[in-house]
C-alpha cells in the first residue's frame, strides 16, 4: 500500500529489501549495457536473458509475484526463445559481427540519455512524497492483478497474444520458404561405356 511520507524510513536507513533492490538494479543495468554494446548477437541475446531476469527479481522484491512470473514466462520463456530461433533460422553469424554497428552510436547514446533523464524525472516527480509499504496487503498479488487485468485490459491482452502468434507463424513461413526452381533441364545421365 502506498502511504504518505514514511514514518521512520528514509535514504539514510535503508532496509535489506531496499539494498537488494539497488544491487539487483545495478546488475540489471550492467547486463542491459552489455546487451546493447556487444558485437556478438548470441551473447547479446543471452545478456538480455540476464537483464530481463533481473527485472523479474525486482518485481519479486516489490511483492508483485504475479508480474514477476509473467515476466519470466513471457519475456524469458517466449520472447528470448523466439529471438534465438530467429537468429538460428536466419543463419545470422554466431561469432563477432563487425557490421552489427551501424555507426549511429553518438545519436543513439544521446537519445538514450535524454529518454533515461526524462523517465527518472517523471518517476521521481510522481513518487517524491510516497512510500511503498512492503509489509502491508499485497497489491501485486495474483488475485488483485488478475482481477484488474481481466476487468480493464482484456482486449489489449488478447491483441498481444494474437501479435505474438502472428510473429511465430511469420518466422515459420520465412524459415520454410523453398528455393525457387530455375527451370534448368536435369543433367544428362552418364553415358559411360555407351560408345
Amino acid at each position: 500500500m502506498i502511504t504518505a511520507a514514511a514514518q521512520g524510513n528514509g535514504f539514510l536507513s535503508p532496509t535489506g529489501v531496499e539494498i537488494a533492490f539497488v544491487l539487483v538494479g545495478l546488475a540489471t543495468l550492467g547486463a542491459a549495457a552489455v546487451t546493447v554494446t556487444t558485437k556478438q548477437l548470441v551473447h547479446a541475446a543471452l545478456w538480455l536473458v540476464v537483464a530481463l531476469g533481473g527485472i523479474a527479481v525486482e518485481y519479486l522484491l516489490l511483492t508483485a509475484e504475479f508480474i514477476a512470473w509473467v515476466q519470466v514466462l513471457i519475456y524469458l520463456g517466449s520472447v528470448v526463445v523466439l529471438l534465438l530461433f530467429g537468429l538460428m533460422l536466419t543463419k545470422a553469424p554466431i561469432g563477432r559481427s563487425p557490421d552489427a554497428d551501424s555507426g549511429n552510436r553518438p545519436v543513439a547514446l544521446g537519445v538514450a540519455l535524454v529518454a533515461a533523464a526524462a523517465l527518472v524525472w517523471v518517476v521521481v516527480d510522481a513518487f517524491r512524497t510516497t512510500w511503498i509499504d512492503l509489509d502491508g496487503p499485497a497489491q501485486g498479488s495474483t488475485e488483485a492483478t488478475g482481477a484488474f487485468l481481466f476487468r480493464h485490459w482484456v482486449l489489449p491482452f488478447e491483441a498481444l497474444s494474437v501479435l505474438l502468434l502472428a510473429a511465430l507463424i511469420g518466422a515459420i513461413v520465412l524459415s520454410r520458404k523453398d528455393a525457387p526452381t530455375t527451370g534448368a533441364p536435369a543433367p544428362a545421365a552418364d553415358k559411360k561405356g555407351q560408345s
